[in-house]
């Protein structure tokens, strides 16, 4: 789902950052016409995501390089799995090596994190959706992520639907104004959410007919409450204060999605080598 286009764009700016004028370690120790073939494995178990990318890193660097991909986006593998293989010269390989590494890793990672938090709500009707709180740049890429790892895309971007935070409703002075606001020329097929932190607001969203009410830090004896409130006239979707320890209850209140920048933000990257 990721744009080709833009990453395109992206790989040429990170070899570029990386490699600067020339790898002088490559160009002085290994003969030009050296050939090599290198496996990129994974060396922890994960969920794989960005591995079309990596392979895309060291064709783009060098069109004579064979990448053959053995694992697809999305797949779960275990320690030792063989992701990709590498053929070509050999200067050329290790050139691209770390930068191919880098957003595997990276992107694997989050597909990874938000398996484990998808884990922990199995069972329940929440689904698990992602945040724009994500790196400058790799939005579009580390969304793809989160939907190798089984969650869900939240707004791609502010042009992909309208979300009534506090301050917006402050300037139009009540929940009921904002949303007869927006609803004058908003598209027929856009939604609205509106982020709400107490009951009444909840009570004032319903009322005005948001099609996505948001329960902000909000405790799980309210998130109850607003569900129950709320009664199947818009979606629910709970936010603020998600981590793994309390994920499993906040989705038994019944809201019907949990959205966590955790996933994005704090997913550590997993362990992935390029090895002969």
């Amino acid at each position: 789902m990721y744009d080709i286009f833009q990453t395109e764009k992206l790989i040429d700016l990170w070899l570029s950052e990386d490699i600067g004028h020339a790898d002088l370690t490559a160009q002085l120790m290994i003969a030009e016409d050296a050939i090599g073939t290198f496996y990129m494995n994974a060396r922890e178990p994960m969920h794989v995501a960005g591995i079309h990318v990596a392979a895309r890193v060291f064709a783009k660097y060098d069109s004579q390089l064979k990448v053959t991909l053995h694992v697809k986006e999305g797949d779960q593998v275990t320690k030792g799995t063989k992701l990709l293989t590498v053929t070509g010269p050999a200067r050329s390989i290790l050139t691209a090596e770390r930068t191919a590494l880098n957003i595997a890793q990276r992107l694997s990672g989050i597909a990874t994190e938000t398996a484990r938090y998808n884990a922990e709500i199995a069972g329940t009707q929440a689904r698990l959706i992602d945040t724009r709180k994500t790196t400058p740049g790799l939005r579009m890429l580390e969304k793809h992520a989160v939907v190798c790892g089984g969650g869900l895309n939240h707004r791609l971007g502010l042009d992909s639907g309208v979300m009534l935070k506090d301050n917006h409703i402050a300037v139009s002075g009540s929940i009921m104004n904002a949303v007869a606001n927006v609803r004058k020329l908003l598209p027929v097929l856009t939604k609205v959410e509106v982020e709400c932190d107490r009951i009444a607001q909840v009570e004032e969203a319903i009322k005005a007919g948001a099609d996505i009410i948001m329960l902000d830090n909000m405790s799980l004896e309210d998130m109850k409450t607003s569900v129950q409130l709320v009664a199947g006239k818009a979606k629910v979707e709970a936010s603020g204060g998600i981590s793994m320890k309390t994920i499993k209850a906040i989705a038994q209140t019944g809201v019907d999605f949990i959205s966590t920048s955790k996933i994005t933000q704090a997913a550590p990257p997993v362990d992935i080598g390029l090895d002969d």
